[in-house]
């Protein structure tokens, strides 16, 4: 799997040991891929904040909508609360109902006291429908915990994977990408990680690094020449975790500041473009919670954050990795052909070869 580092494109920061979002610690990712035949392309990414064994513990976390055209279950609790549990699932555009069953049974499976009271899943999607026949009803439950069974620690496979494999971006091959960035705080230091599926952008506007290479790479686009849809058109979502301690608040303005990352890759934000994006911080375990009164007994909980005036270097870290993550989703990848012989080209990364 080749990286956009690998091939030496110039991005600033220090990364985690993976460059991706496994680097803070407990955060497992894991994917369900289905490639079938001519119309099938699509699959199931499950992101996991604080890995199987707490998935039931709350992260303070919050989102942001650069624009509507997308979907994103769960947020309107999550504003309420602050407070995420279980596993996030991306996938395709019309697979949300079937992934949102899958969380719902996997919990069942996992833990039943925890499934009794009230189970809000985060499923968020883009649209695969170039490449994948995405109104046949291919990705079923079971798919959905299959992703998060599979969920793992450590380095993330990137490119036609996951929720990720039938997307474009930018007129190539896009899908699934991660990067990451460490950030110094006092004596201590916390780890920032992102995870974008990439399906946005025309190919003109493709920046690399600061070079707008769109403009030189505008032949064999056949996802813009033979497609109704406008340029540009598509979504994204972008994860970012952390194990810095923030306020649910705090975790939303890490989210706002995705779109400068990501217009550092070129995009103006199309209209036809659904962008979403979630942060969550998984310090602080054991606040946050939302359970039920089990007595009259007044409780209180405490929170631990980074004063708001010390968080411009987590924000830096929120751009200069989503920058990168988008970068990781289009150097991964390999040209696929997919339903009705659509066709969509990779990266010609041999110019950045030396």
């Amino acid at each position: 799997m080749t990286r956009a580092r690998d091939l030496g494109v110039p991005l600033p920061g220090r990364t985690g040991e993976h460059n991706a979002l496994t680097d803070v610690p407990g955060v497992e990712i894991g994917f369900t891929t289905l490639v079938e035949g001519e119309s099938v392309r699509t699959g199931v990414t499950a992101v996991l904040p604080r890995g199987h064994e707490d998935f039931a513990v709350p992260c303070a976390a919050g989102t942001y909508a650069l624009n509507g055209n997308g979907e994103m279950t769960g947020t309107a609790w999550l504003a309420e609360t602050g407070s995420l549990t279980l596993p996030v699932l991306i996938t395709s555009t019309h697979a949300v109902g079937a992934c949102h069953r899958g969380v719902i049974d996997w919990v069942v499976r996992e833990r039943p006291d925890v499934a009794a009271e009230w189970l809000l899943p985060v499923v968020a999607e883009t649209w695969d429908g170039y490449l994948n026949d995405s109104t046949a009803p291919t990705i079923d439950g079971g798919h959905a915990i299959a992703a998060i069974d599979a969920a793992q620690a450590g380095p993330v496979r990137e490119g036609s994977v996951g929720g990720g494999t039938g997307m474009t971006c930018y007129g190539f091959k896009g899908g699934s990408g991660t990067s990451s960035r460490l950030v110094s705080y006092g004596d201590d230091e916390y780890t920032v990680g992102v995870f974008v599926q990439a399906n946005f952008g025309s190919r003109r506007e493709l920046t690399v690094a600061g070079a707008p290479v769109g403009l030189e790479l505008g032949a064999d686009n056949p996802l813009e020449e033979a497609w109704t849809a406008p340029p540009g058109a598509g979504s994204v979502i972008v994860i970012v975790g952390t194990d810095a301690p923030l306020l649910p608040g705090q975790c939303t303005s890490l989210a706002r500041r995705v779109p400068l990352g990501l217009a550092r890759t070129g995009t103006t934000g199309s209209h036809f473009s659904g962008d979403l994006f979630l942060a969550f911080s998984t310090a602080n375990a054991g606040a946050l919670t939302s359970r039920f009164p089990r007595t009259e007994e007044a409780e209180y909980e405490n929170l631990r954050f980074v004063p708001w005036g010390r968080l411009d270097p987590f924000f830096e870290a929120v751009v200069q990795a989503t920058e990168e993550a988008v970068l990781n989703a289009l150097f991964a990848n390999e040209e696929m052909t997919g339903h009705r012989g659509h066709r969509v080209p990779a990266l010609p990364t041999a110019r950045w070869r030396g």
